[in-house]
């Protein structure tokens, strides 16, 4: 087994292009936008690193050996690509930005609101996941380069919003209130639960390429299709746990700021009793 790293024009011009567009907006035209001030160094280096992972992902022997060999470290690879990626690459878009770039343009403001619509972006993501574990879809992804590439594009333009729903501080594109955050990650668990039921409970291999591939490892080719399936609801609940967490004590401490006027208030009406108390004595 030979590995080695993909070098596709088609690839590289692709994600290249994606570093030279995002440099152009933080850089010589965010002024264009209406933001003079720099834009800090930490949001350039998150998203870069979103493209380097979605790279690591497609371009690195782990697309070889997903391709061709592991039905786990496919799923590896799709971990990287719905979750890591995403994250990296939401939390590196500058949030005043992005209000200055979509608040002059009302006709893209409505449409990435549209696409950044929580029941859209759960549905489609559950939905585009699950089928393109279909075993006819899976197999001809397998077989073909773009159509594999399209595969890859369509679960992370989902994920994107997804994360974006939960981890954005943009005010024009806000993300959704803590209490509507929980509830979305909790459906999203629920819902990816079916998939990960078939591919970790079958006993039967689901896809030909693993069943007839060589075997690199000490694992079955069901093994390794327990294990990838493993993988995915593990994967899920280690990025899943802590959103969840995150919205649960952004709720807890809006509550607190809801309730500090009231406590003053109250505060002031017992001190005023006590006042009234004292010179009704005298």
């Amino acid at each position: 087994m030979t590995l080695h790293w993909h070098t596709e024009p088609f690839l590289l011009i692709l994600l290249i292009g994606i570093v030279w567009l995002y440099g152009l907006w933080v850089w010589p035209l965010r002024k264009a936008c209406g933001v003079s001030e720099p834009i800090p160094w930490r949001y350039p280096i998150l998203f870069y690193l979103g493209v380097l992972v979605v790279y690591a992902a497609v371009g690195s022997p782990i697309d070889q050996i997903g391709e061709t060999y592991l039905f786990s470290v496919h799923m590896f690879q799709h971990l990287l690509l719905i979750y890591l990626a995403p994250i990296l690459m939401v939390l590196g878009l500058p949030p005043h930005l992005v209000d200055a770039t979509v608040r002059s343009r009302p006709a893209a403001k409505s449409l990435l609101k549209l696409y950044l619509h929580p029941a859209i972006a759960a549905a489609s993501f559950t939905l585009i996941l699950s089928l393109w574990h279909v075993p006819a879809l899976y197999e001809s992804a397998l077989r073909s380069k773009p159509i594999h590439m399209l595969e890859h594009f369509s679960i992370m333009v989902p994920a994107f919003a997804l994360f974006w729903i939960a981890l954005s501080r943009s005010k024009e594109l806000p993300p959704l209130s803590p209490p509507g955050r929980m509830l979305l990650i909790f459906i999203l668990m629920v819902g990816q639960t079916p998939l990960f039921g078939v591919l970790s409970f079958s006993d039967v291999v689901l896809y030909p390429t693993y069943e007839w591939a060589p075997r690199i490892t000490n694992l079955s080719a069901l093994e390794d299709q327990i294990l990838g399936g493993v993988l995915m609801k593990v994967g899920g609940m280690l990025v899943a746990m802590p959103l969840f967490a995150l919205a649960f004590f952004s709720w807890v401490r809006s509550q607190e700021k809801e309730d500090e006027p009231s406590s003053e208030g109250s505060h002031a009406q017992q001190k005023l009793a006590n006042e009234c108390k004292f010179h009704a004595a005298k």
